[in-house]
């Protein structure tokens, strides 16, 4: 996370105005609602992937 430091605020409008103009105002929305969703669910599943491990742990030091 070390490239985030260096971005201003410039470079940040800079960016989005780019997307939108790529994207359009009407496709931005959408794009918006659905990397919501897409990060939603990967740390739903990486929290899985968290309790499982640590299930797995505790019963493999309790089988010794």
């Amino acid at each position: 996370m070390n490239f985030i430091r260096g971005i201003g605020l410039p470079e940040l409008l800079i960016v989005l105005f780019i997307v939108l103009l790529i994207f359009g105002s009407t496709r931005l929305p959408k794009l918006a609602n659905s990397m919501g969703k897409a990060i939603k669910e990967f740390r739903k599943g990486a929290g899985e992937g968290e309790e499982l491990v640590s299930k797995r742990r505790s019963k493999n030091s309790s089988d010794k």
